[in-house]
């Protein structure tokens, strides 16, 4: 993200006379996401920006110069924020309940996700979204970084999305990238409850700046800066990965789940 978005954000701000919390008040924001955005570090969501142009009185200026705009768009709005999270974190901790996480599907899983969209979208903008999301995705191209772990529910595994071959082949993709040490990745069985259980989540660690997390349920999602909120759910991420399977029991699960797909 260009600062020179943030330093125009400040300037205007400070022309108002007002402080970040004082912004942060009238676009009901917190005062920590005013501070990021202001210091490039964070991307506001588009409903962000049309609440801190209502705030700070600048008509469509903040909305209509939002920065990525023209890639952005391949993305829900309420997951823009997340998207330059994502590739500045150096440790990422996943929980998935329906679906692969993003960063981990394969191209065709990913189809097939995007392709169910409701109200449905065109070929070309499904495909559109599955480059933005396999973009997203060569974040793991490093070898080192970020460091990331999944912990995925074990129906996300055995839900057949776009075919059985798609699944096997998703499944694979977990598999190996586990056994090479590229990810962790444990499995939550079936049979157990545990919290977490009403969305998924995504909790991220930065060099420069403080953690935050990612909620996501049906049509919202909401990025949480307040660090006793994120505190609470690292808390609730590790209750429930307690719950889970060991990587090794995990794997041997994966694999046994592929070859499910593939048994007729």
């Amino acid at each position: 993200m260009s600062n020179t978005y943030g330093e125009w954000l400040r300037a205007q701000r400070e022309s108002a006379g007002l402080t970040q919390q004082e912004l942060a008040e009238r676009a009901i924001m917190t005062r920590s996401h005013i501070s990021h955005i202001e210091g490039g570090r964070r991307v506001p969501s588009r409903e962000d920006a049309r609440r801190l142009d209502k705030a700070l009185n600048t008509g469509d200026v903040l909305s209509t110069f939002l920065p990525g705009g023209g890639d952005e768009r391949a993305l829900a709005d309420y997951f823009e924020p997340v998207e330059p999270l994502q590739q500045q974190a150096t440790i990422i901790r996943e929980f998935a309940l329906s679906y692969v996480p993003g960063l981990l599907q394969t191209e065709d899983y990913a189809k097939a996700v995007l392709g169910s969209a409701f109200p449905p979208v065109g070929e070309a903008e499904r495909d559109r979204r599955v480059v933005a999301r396999l973009n997203r995705s060569r974040v793991l191209d490093d070898p080192v970084s970020p460091v990331l772990w999944a912990l995925i529910d074990e129906a996300a595994l055995r839900r057949t999305v776009g075919s059985r071959e798609v699944m096997s082949q998703q499944i694979g993709h977990l598999v190996e990238l586990t056994e090479v040490g590229r990810i962790r990745t444990h499995v939550m069985p079936l049979q157990n409850a545990y919290p977490l259980m009403e969305g998924t989540l995504t909790l991220m660690w930065f060099e420069d700046q403080p953690p935050c997390a990612y909620s996501e349920g049906h049509e919202f999602g909401r990025l949480h800066d307040a660090p006793a909120v994120v505190q609470r759910l690292q808390n609730t991420y590790d209750l429930a990965l307690g719950e889970a399977l060991p990587q090794e029991d995990s794997l041997t699960l994966m694999r046994a789940i592929a070859k499910d797909h593939l048994t007729p």
